[in-house]
């Protein structure tokens, strides 16, 4: 029984039931859920790229960005049949469980269905399964830059080019995208054939030369009180029980603005720079198409990381 606050749709052949699409979730503009699926629409392609064989964790806000919010991993009771799942081993879990069993979004359909849940935010590892649900090593490497107070885009902007210079030596090419909250990402494609430590412990040593060789821009410790008008370079990302918010995926602040794929040029007028919304990354995905194809699933591998 469908009630007056529901409404059943077809996407691509899948069947949906949505519930209170009016719903506002970004007060601060009065953004609908009705249109942050319309978002995920229009840049399903490229989110689904992103997604694709990695599980998702979930942030949800199911009062909007200003009520309460929580982290999800398991796949919530009620998910639909259709959507693939995979069970991965959950070492030192807080919640004592030693596997989770994380969603795998494979088309508009999985996209739409988590919106209507209120997960705004799609978190992801750096490395992804095989159908058979085995875990491969990872195939990006990221690099958070993450602005202490007084420090901003600009700033975060001046340290991705160091990082990029200095990835370029290794045979790296990195990827920008602002975060749709403070700071930004940088991402590369690796090999994926080596051990996720491997590329941890080289993230930690490009952090640290960094920060010996830029003391007064880049840090490499999350401590705060070292962090001040500097950009933390966080390398922890890396390890292989973090996710990072993935790529054209919305964000639960005030404003409705996503993690968005930017260009080098634009990062050469850090003054410029700003989150962007939701409308933003959609016309921009419209008119320049996807900026990330070289991270999507299927590309060419990247190169291994120097072990020492």
């Amino acid at each position: 029984m469908v009630s007056a606050e529901e409404q059943v749709v077809d996407v691509e052949g899948r069947r949906l039931v949505l519930r209170r699409l009016e719903k506002v979730l970004y007060p601060a503009t009065g953004t609908t859920k009705a249109e942050v699926i319309g978002y995920v629409q229009a840049v399903a392609p490229a989110l689904l790229a992103q997604l694709r064989q990695r599980p998702v964790t979930r942030k949800r806000w199911v009062d909007g960005v200003r009520g309460p919010t929580f982290f999800e991993k398991n796949v919530p009771r009620g998910v639909p049949d259709w959507v693939r799942t995979v069970e991965v081993d959950s070492p030192g879990s807080t919640k004592k469980r030693e596997t989770v069993v994380y969603p795998l979004v494979d088309d508009l359909a999985g996209l739409v269905w988590l919106v209507n849940l209120a997960a705004l935010e799609l978190h992801v590892p750096q490395w992804s399964v095989t159908d058979g649900g085995d875990v491969l090593p990872p195939d990006r490497l990221v690099v958070d830059l993450d602005p202490g107070e007084g420090a901003g885009l600009p700033e975060c902007a001046e340290v991705a080019h160091l990082v990029r210079e200095r990835m370029a030596e290794d045979g790296f090419t990195c990827h920008p995208v602002t975060s749709g909250s403070k700071g930004m990402q940088l991402y590369a494609r690796l090999a994926g054939d080596q051990d996720g430590e491997l590329v941890r412990q080289y993230a930690k040593r490009l952090a640290e030369e960094l920060e010996a060789r830029h003391p007064a821009l880049v840090v490499s410790r999350m401590t705060k009180v070292l962090r001040g008008g500097k950009v933390l370079l966080d390398w922890s990302q890396n390890n292989t029980a973090k996710t990072t918010i993935a790529p054209y995926s919305p964000r639960g602040r005030e404003n409705p603005c996503a993690a968005a794929p930017r260009t080098w040029d634009e990062l050469d007028d850090p003054g410029s720079l700003r989150q962007l919304s939701l409308v933003d990354v959609a016309e921009r995905y419209a008119d320049e198409g996807d900026l990330l194809t070289d991270l999507a699933a299927g590309s060419t591998p990247g190169p291994q990381v120097p072990e020492t």
